[in-house]
């Protein structure tokens, strides 16, 4: 480990939706040794359909992060985000999903499916999610009204006071808990706060082996709020609510970006009720480490670059690393 040329750090990576699969694609460029812990509360779209009529898993954003783990050339992953277009009881799916639903039922589980289809892809690295339970998230509103299933909370307009899982708690996919226990360093997000990032948290053990385990644990902040979920949060609001359902403080870095939202983008996002998020903690936050980097992607969308977003995250390993050795 006293070679900074040819080591490769183990990254545990938790999120869901596109975010996780966009931090993926950067990561792999640096290690092999990556797990991607995934969502597995998705209800909408041909994951929501696959769920209801078959029930399985919901398989989008797992095929999102084997394709993103994969040859960026590699056939098999563009067919993997291939979408049928016309009208018919295929329309709306895509040919990932329906293989993850063969797989997973020759295989005999969704967790073997996956790993069988990231053999077909030839990943850097493993996916899991993060139960094998059928989960649904409920969250309570400042209102005190109670929204059931990722969708409609993700479409929310009121604040969101809490997050809660049923059943509760699911436990664990195999593999879970172990592969966080032996990270060298741990990446929440990007991606929707509730949906995506805290709903993991809330898995029996997940919190807690993060709690565990003295490697980085490492935030990374949204660009912009989300219209319903996060309208109106600031970067302690995001924090705050992360630390909030994961038992208390466990968060060491914060990287947010830096560079500049240009003027007729901001204005875009803005009439979809998104607007960039405050970088501004309150003193006990102000503990944590905020790495202020550009990781933006470009000046059309206000959405993190793979590659810079990677770069950030390794050199703060690499710098913490060379502090400890």
């Amino acid at each position: 480990m006293s070679d900074n040329t040819h080591f490769e750090p183990h990254i545990v990576a938790l999120g869901g939706g596109t975010g996780l699969s966009n931090l993926l694609r950067g990561l792999k460029r640096y290690t092999s040794r990556i797990t991607a812990i995934v969502a597995v509360t998705d209800d909408g779209g041909s994951s929501g359909t696959l769920r209801r009529e078959l029930g399985i898993l919901p398989p989008g954003d797992i095929r999102n992060c084997l394709v993103a783990l994969s040859e960026e050339e590699n056939l098999m992953a563009q067919l993997f985000q291939y979408r049928f277009p016309y009208a018919g009881s295929l329309s709306g799916h895509s040919f990932g999903n329906l293989f993850l639903t063969a797989m997973s039922a020759l295989a005999g589980g969704f967790d073997t499916g996956i790993a069988r289809a990231g053999e077909v892809l030839a990943i850097r690295g493993r996916v899991l999610p993060v139960t094998l339970r059928s989960v649904t998230l409920r969250a309570k509103l400042a209102n005190g009204r109670i929204v059931r299933g990722e969708s409609n909370i993700s479409r929310s307009d009121k604040r969101i006071t809490s997050l809660h899982i049923h059943p509760f708690p699911p436990p664990a996919a195999p593999q879970v808990l172990e592969a966080i226990a032996n990270a060298d360093a741990i990446v929440l997000g990007p991606g929707s706060l509730y949906t995506s990032i805290i709903s993991n948290l809330l898995v029996e053990g997940v919190a807690e082996a993060m709690n565990n385990n003295k490697a980085p644990k490492i935030y990374v902040g949204n660009i912009m709020t989300q219209p319903g979920e996060t309208s109106n949060y600031s970067l302690h609001d995001h924090v705050r609510a992360i630390e909030k359902h994961a038992g208390g403080r466990f968060l060491d870095h914060v990287i947010i970006n830096s560079a500049p939202i240009p003027a007729a983008v901001a204005r875009r996002y803005a009439r979809k009720d998104s607007y960039p998020v405050a970088a501004g903690l309150d003193e006990r936050l102000r503990k944590l480490s905020v790495i202020k980097a550009d990781v933006i992607s470009n000046y059309e969308y206000a959405r993190h670059d793979s590659d810079k977003l990677a770069s950030a995250i390794f050199r703060l390993i690499n710098r913490r690393r060379s502090v400890v050795l």
